[in-house]
């Protein structure tokens, strides 16, 4: 039975990966030359090739061995998307004002971890389910406040904030991912490892 492993893809072969997000849009052009576009996912999803990062034998050794345990494409895991795993911009040390993920009615004491992209104009919220726990932080109206962490990305308040209360959080966060291939093909050339493509592809669980 497919499922997903709590360990995270070796670090130093998928900083190096290339790729980013995708999304699909249905196109129709009309008689007048005019479109019509309608988006048939509401999120986006995230393919990368971790190719590039394999670069010697014992990384090879590694990669398949990871390869090995997830069953190829059968089992998840976790990612960092060497592009954006962070709240906040830049590689800067997440703090707690980084995202804004909701506000305070008094009674509500459990909040989903959320990073938002884009504008006041066309803003998208990505829900984030699998944070790296040591990083997360969070605050009540700017003041930093201790909290608790369940499965999933949610962040508990020992008191459900007042009504109207800001709340916000920092955080690194990695991606639920899996092998897009049942293969791995290598070969080695003056003994250095060589390997067309590696594609990871981003799950929903």
């Amino acid at each position: 039975m497919s499922g997903f492993h709590d360990v995270r893809f070796p670090l130093f072969i998928g900083l190096d990966a290339r790729g980013g997000p995708e999304r699909r849009t249905e196109i129709v052009t009309l008689n007048s030359g005019r479109e019509e576009r309608n988006a048939v996912w509401r999120d986006s999803r995230r393919r990368w090739d971790a190719a590039p990062g394999v670069r010697s034998q014992a990384d090879l050794a590694r990669l398949i061995a990871f390869f090995e345990a997830r069953q190829g494409r059968l089992h998840a895991f976790r990612f960092t998307d060497p592009f954006d795993h962070s709240s906040g911009q830049g590689g800067v040390a997440p703090s707690p004002l980084d995202q804004v993920i909701g506000a305070g009615d008094g009674a509500t004491e459990r909040f989903q971890l959320s990073k938002s992209y884009g504008d006041a104009a066309s803003q998208w919220r990505r829900p984030i389910t699998h944070p790296q726990l040591e990083s997360v932080r969070a605050a009540l109206d700017g003041v930093e406040t201790a909290i608790a962490l369940e499965p999933d990305g949610w962040i508990v308040f020992e008191t459900p904030p007042a009504d109207g209360a800001l709340i916000t959080a920092g955080f690194r966060f990695d991606v639920p991912t899996r092998f897009d291939a049942d293969q791995i093909e290598a070969s080695l050339e003056g003994g250095a490892a060589l390997i067309a493509s590696v594609p990871l592809l981003e799950v929903r669980l």
